[in-house]
């Protein structure tokens, strides 16, 4: 047999045993953490199932009161996501339970009628208001204010009053020739650090910063070299930087910490102090080859700004076409981009209604009220070119799959004004034109009958 054996190959050896790949679910579970790919995939597989929850017909609306009815205008979660404030351009004020509130339809889609004794808050101001903030250092405490006051109302929401806690007023604008210029008041904004300390852009280009503790006039402006609205206002994460930006479509960045910039509180006295970035938005988008291509690209104003809770130096922009991006606040350049149909197309009025989108808190989504549907666009706005949104996306050359790159539109009962975020759950509500709240959220009621009534 031993002329069979083939001598000129050594005898074969046994192969070395393959580790096994460790679970990567495992690992997770013990080091609690995900990787990026991973919470990628599992935020895709969410969004696919977000759906209208509840239409909560809301009770805010005082017909009193003779302002054009334009629904629900400002919208923001507590920190906790425990509480929810909302005003309405009629003047009402409401601060109410979200538990209280998604509990409200007991799984039905549609609640009647909003139940005003759980509210915590619920009182008319007599006057629109546009905006609501809580006091990042002080969650006791929201602010609101209009578009056609001078005042900021504080309210805390432990004490049961119509009447505001403190009112923070503007200083009238007079012209060369004595005459007073309106300057209401368009955006709020709290230093997460110092509770006494509040920012708000106004009607003529300037933002007015308080020092409660000193007075009840503003310390500080900064200001622009164009005497039109900042529509939207936005402190960076370490309180350092505050970004505007409004009707020219051109935003601006204030340095806090120091240099020419710098506003630190030393006296009462009222200071001035330029911009130290301005970027015009249209020049970044003409940098964009194949966007300057296919759309004529103009100025266009600025409804909204917001720093990316995950990414922050993602800084994103909403403009009244409809438009939405991210500007990288490092390279200053445009790098997502999203354009939705004109409204004139599928017939909807084209009077541009300020909007307001929001943030998800983990996965860089974005949620936009849609100009030309009821419903809400959530965006991809991913920092990487796998992001459906970026302007270096290509699914060809990347083979990226598209259940983890893709943009989702979520159908709703009524046209969105303003999304507000749940700081822990990604839950979404949306304020309208008819000033209902529409909780969206993942469809948890399937097996109970046909939970998507009314969407």
């Amino acid at each position: 047999m031993d002329k069979y054996v083939n001598r000129s190959s050594p005898p074969p050896q046994d192969p070395k045993p393959r580790r096994r790949e460790p679970w990567k679910r495992v690992i997770a579970e013990l080091d609690g953490k995900f990787s990026l790919k991973e919470r990628r995939q599992a935020s895709a597989i969410m969004l696919q199932s977000y759906t209208e929850m509840i239409r909560l017909i809301n009770t805010v609306e005082d017909d009193s009161i003779s302002f054009r009815r334009e629904g629900i205008s400002g919208l923001e979660f507590d920190s906790k996501g425990i509480y929810l404030v909302s005003v309405t351009k009629a003047g009402c004020l409401v601060v109410q339970d979200f538990d209280s509130l998604y509990g409200l339809s007991g799984g039905q889609s549609i609640c009647p009628k909003e139940d005003e004794s759980k509210h915590v808050i619920h009182l008319s101001t007599g006057q629109p208001l546009d905006v609501v903030r809580w006091n990042l250092a002080n969650q006791d405490e929201v602010a609101c204010t209009s578009m056609i006051s001078n005042e900021v109302r504080i309210f805390d929401i432990g004490y049961i009053s119509s009447d505001p806690i403190e009112v923070l007023k503007k200083r009238p604008a007079v012209t060369g020739q004595g005459c007073v210029v309106a300057r209401g008041l368009s955006d709020i904004a709290f230093s997460a650090v110092d509770k006494s300390r509040l920012f708000a852009s106004d009607m003529h280009g300037g933002i007015n910063i308080w020092d409660r503790r000193m007075s009840n006039f503003p310390c500080v402006e900064l200001t622009t070299n164009i005497h039109s609205p900042l529509n939207s206002i936005q402190l960076s994460m370490e309180n350092q930087i505050v970004f505007g930006a409004g009707k020219h479509g051109i935003i601006y960045a204030w340095d806090l910490r120091g240099g020419r910039t710098s506003v630190a509180f030393q006296n009462n006295k009222e200071v001035y102090r330029p911009p130290l970035i301005c970027l015009k938005l249209a020049s970044l988008l003409e940098k964009i080859k194949l966007l300057k291509e296919q759309s004529d690209i103009v100025p266009r104003e600025i409804f909204s700004i917001a720093l990316d809770p995950s990414a922050p130096y993602q800084l994103a922009f909403h403009l009244d076409n409809g438009w939405s991006g991210v500007v990288d606040t490092k390279s200053l350049q445009v790098t997502h981009i999203h354009c939705p149909p004109p409204a004139w197309l599928n017939g909807w009025d084209t009077y541009a209604h300020m909007r307001k989108p929001a943030w998800l808190p983990t996965c860089s989504i974005y949620a936009v009220g849609s100009t030309f549907d009821n419903g809400v666009h959530l965006l991809d706005f991913y920092p990487a070119p796998i992001s459906a949104c970026h302007v270096d996306f290509n699914d060809e050359v990347q083979n990226i799959p598209m259940e983890t790159a893709q943009n989702i539109f979520v159908p709703l009962s009524e046209a969105v004004t303003v999304c507000a975020t749940h700081p822990l759950t990604g839950a979404i509500v949306a304020g309208t034109k008819k000033s209902s709240l529409l909780v969206i959220s993942q469809n948890l009621c399937g097996t109970r009958g046909n939970s998507n009534e009314g969407t």
